[in-house]
């Protein structure tokens, strides 16, 4: 975003005139005010990349434009002038929004350095503006929560409402429903999203470690504490700080929360400094947590802090009919992952889908789909793509190692063929395995076959050898 349309409002014709002549003779597009009211009327008007305010004018004066115009205008930046160069006008200017402060008679050099500084300024301003708007579509609410069923219309409606805003909300739902996906979306469509999102695992950190991940701690704080650690709170300051497991927190340290949540300050451990926090909280958990309340393993007075707005994320077996919608976007997504370029689901498929049970939720359906992507060598996914469906159990980790997985897919497919009939089974398996292999790092490499060999350990001229054999189609450059 380039500076291109100008103000500049001065009471002094000859002030007026040499910066009209300076900023044309660059390329600039210059408007000219003999006083404030004018200026005003001119912004009314039009928009201004740049405005040049004299501080002191007939009419409206220069702070007083300059207020109106960070109310009404604040993507307009800001230099004020002045033939006083006094601390107290130069304070209230910059304190008011200003970009940037001259001090009469100037020279046109240092008005030439705040403009391409302001440039640069305004090109950064749109880039992260730009961001902005990339991430807010990324996790607009419909589209990376994905589902059309009727709890799910009525979770949008409730993060339409309080994404904005800064109260504390308490995402509840069983593993693998997205609650961390919640939080997110709600930090990206809030003010805080220039501002860290810092997520922690209450039920991932020993108990005697939760303490300094939250708070911190000072050099010399206990045995180990060899330098100062910042805290969880600290460096999500400004930002959003999701809590996820929150039920599974110590009661001591649930008390030091309530207290920061209370006063919005904290105190490194070890430490005797009162440190000012803002930072919005998202807590998620698993558990039943009014049941922790009344067992007394949680502390009913976080728990009111806590639930200012509830969330409640349905089980995907409660929401069948956004399976579909779910498994294709999955598809899409390991497809995309693994450069396939055509893998459909057969009907039996999503029936299946519809009728499963899904104890693990929108990720074990994910695992499940990213999974059969990868070991099928059949552009239509059937049941037997998914045998742990089928059989009624689950792998018991999503982080399950390659070689299990290859080795669990062999044996099904396997099963399926007549091995007496077979001579060229190696040959077969090998050229199935080494086909989404060579794809997923030309595409990691951006279709660079010398990188590409390099990684996979062979030559390039055999690399070349097995694209042509496999019918690897290279796509070079970019994403």
């Amino acid at each position: 975003m380039a500076i291109q349309h100008i103000l500049v409002a001065d009471d002094e014709e000859s002030i007026r005139w040499v910066l009209s002549k300076a900023l044309k003779k660059q390329g600039f597009n210059v408007d000219l005010a003999e006083d404030g009211s004018q200026a005003k009327r001119l912004a009314q008007k039009h928009h201004y990349d740049l405005a040049i305010l004299d501080i002191k004018m007939p009419g409206i004066q220069g702070l007083d434009l300059l207020k109106q115009f960070r109310t009404d205008y604040p993507e307009t930046l800001i230099v004020i002038m002045t033939a006083e160069a006094t601390m107290e006008h130069a304070v209230a200017a910059m304190k008011n929004g200003a970009y940037d402060y001259l001090t009469k008679p100037f020279d046109l050099t240092a008005l030439d350095a705040i403009i391409l500084k302001a440039e640069k300024a305004a090109e950064l301003t749109g880039k992260i503006d730009h961001l902005k708007e990339e991430l807010q579509d990324h996790y607009s609410f419909g589209r990376s929560i994905i589902g059309n069923s009727p709890p799910m219309q009525d979770i949008y409606k409730i993060l339409g409402r309080v994404a904005d805003s800064d109260v504390t909300i308490l995402v509840t739902g069983e593993s693998g429903t997205g609650k961390e996906l919640i939080a997110r979306a709600i930090h990206v469509n809030s003010q805080r999203l220039v501002k860290p999102l810092i997520a922690l695992n209450c039920a991932a950190i020993p108990h005697e470690l939760l303490e300094t991940e939250l708070f911190g701690h000072e050099r010399g704080a206990f045995t180990g504490a060899t330098e100062r650690k910042i805290g969880k709170f600290e460096q999500a300051d400004g930002g959003t700080l999701f809590l996820d497991e929150i039920g599974d927190m110590p009661l001591e340290l649930q008390a030091k929360l309530l207290r920061v949540l209370q006063e919005k300050e904290i105190t490194r451990t070890g430490g005797n400094q009162a440190l000012r926090v803002d930072v919005r909280i998202v807590a998620a958990t698993n558990q039943e947590i009014t049941s922790l309340v009344q067992e007394k393993r949680f502390r009913e007075d976080l728990y009111y802090r806590l639930n200012v707005v509830p969330i409640k994320l349905p089980a995907l077996r409660e929401r069948r009919d956004d399976i579909p919608i779910l498994a294709d976007f999955f598809l899409q997504k390991s497809k995309r992952d693994l450069g396939i370029d055509a893998m459909e689901y057969s009907p039996e498929t999503l029936d299946l889908f519809k009728s499963y049970n899904w104890p693990g939720n929108v990720r074990e359906l994910e695992n499940s789909i990213k999974r059969a992507t990868l070991l099928s060598p059949n552009q239509v996914l059937t049941p037997i793509d998914f045998p742990e469906l089928l059989e009624g159990k689950q792998y018991p980790h999503q982080d399950e190692s390659l070689e299990a997985l290859v080795a669990h897919k062999l044996e099904n497919s396997l099963a399926q063929m007549n091995l007496q009939e077979m001579d060229n089974l190696y040959e077969m398996v090998l050229h199935q395995i080494e086909r989404p292999l060579i794809n997923i790092v030309l595409q990691k490499t951006h279709g660079n076959q010398i990188k590409t060999a390099e990684i996979l350990g062979i030559n390039r001229n055999t690399l070349r050898k097995k694209i042509k054999i496999l019918e690897i189609e290279v796509k070079r450059g970019g994403r």
